[in-house]
């Protein structure tokens, strides 16, 4: 496990590449939404990234922190936290003002059943969170499921493709995207919105979900048959770096891996390495929910972390009992109910 561990954190340490970008960052790092599922990694690397390069900026998450003792831990590594419920107008109107602003906030489980509030917190907090900080330069996370599905064959949606979202999840999502635009415009802001499917780290993701199915013996449904997927250092990369990339009017850029991975493949593999056989239910669609990435690999070039070394490491935390974070992404959704 400590050899997993120490391989893991390898992989989610900054790049030179990164380092040299920090450089060019100007201003202090604020992190709305630091205490989700990405937020702490991202401001660990970001930290590490400014202390690597010889800096003082500060980076400050900003969060309710549930998890008990996550905000302790940050402040431990050199990361400032303030303990704030950003829907209420008055804790976000207290934040401090910067210059750099990556915003994470949002919900995605359990928006079935709860629409009101999924609404509340992407579309409504963003308006309130552009007006405040429109001084700032802000990534903002966004989705691929603000896309239709695509053919299997076309590569996936870029940039250029209208937005046509399946379901209230992705509906609410593009509506974050639009109020940040508005306001973009309104202040001109520099912003970039950050189309992200599907990042994966040894905790959770869709690698993870597919090989616990094949451990357990479980069937994997094959009708979304093909996705998209991303280490997560990298992924967390691509966001700090996009700071020197937003635009007014506002810049879209897809991110995710180079390749369209077959789901029948990817079990595949993962039955190798367990020595089990996959079982599978239904057939593939000749559609599913796909990005094509290409803009952000001419930015950044490619993602250090390639798709075989993604797989040997779930199935080693897996075979090992590493700790696991029951999110599932819904990645075989097809009617937007998550």
């Amino acid at each position: 496990m400590k050899d997993i561990t120490s391989y893991a954190e390898k992989l989610l340490s900054p790049s030179a590449a990164l380092i040299e970008d920090i450089k060019k960052i100007k201003g202090d790092i604020l992190i709305l939404g630091a205490g989700g599922k990405i937020g702490p990694s991202i401001a660990r690397l970001a930290k590490q990234a400014i202390d690597e390069a010889g800096m003082d900026t500060r980076v400050i998450g900003v969060s309710r922190f549930s998890e008990e003792g996550l905000a302790q831990q940050l402040n431990a590594e050199g990361i400032e936290t303030i303990v704030a419920n950003i829907l209420d107008d008055s804790q976000l109107q207290d934040l401090p003002e910067v210059e750099n602003v990556l915003y994470l906030a949002g919900t995605k489980f359990g928006t079935s059943n709860n629409e009101p509030y999924t609404w509340a917190m992407n579309t409504y907090l963003p308006g309130r969170v552009a007006d405040k900080f429109r001084n700032s330069r802000i990534v903002v996370y966004s989705t691929g499921n603000v896309y239709p599905f695509t053919t299997v064959a076309s590569g996936g949606a870029t940039e250029e493709l209208s937005a046509d979202p399946v379901g209230e999840y992705g509906q609410s999502c593009l509506g974050r995207e639009r109020l940040f635009q508005y306001f973009s415009s309104l202040y001109h802001t520099p912003l970039l919105i950050y189309r992200l499917n599907y990042a994966i780290d040894f905790h959770y993701g869709v690698l993870l979900e597919v090989a616990k199915s094949v451990l357990n013996g479980k069937p994997i449904d094959l009708r979304t048959g093909h996705v998209n997927v991303i280490w997560q250092g990298d992924a967390n990369e691509m966001a700090i770096r996009s700071l020197l990339h937003c635009e007014s009017p506002s810049k879209i850029l897809n991110i995710t891996g180079p390749e369209t991975v077959s789901l029948r493949w990817l079990a595949g593999e993962f039955g190798r390495i367990f020595k089990a056989e996959p079982q599978f239910v239904h057939e593939e669609q000749p559609t599913a929910l796909l990005s094509n990435a290409a803009e952000s690999f001419r930015l950044f070039g490619y993602p250090r972390t390639t798709l075989k070394q993604m797989i040997e490491i779930t199935a080693n935390w897996l075979l090992e009992g590493g700790k696991t974070i029951n999110k599932p992404t819904h990645f075989q959704e097809r009617q937007g109910q998550f």
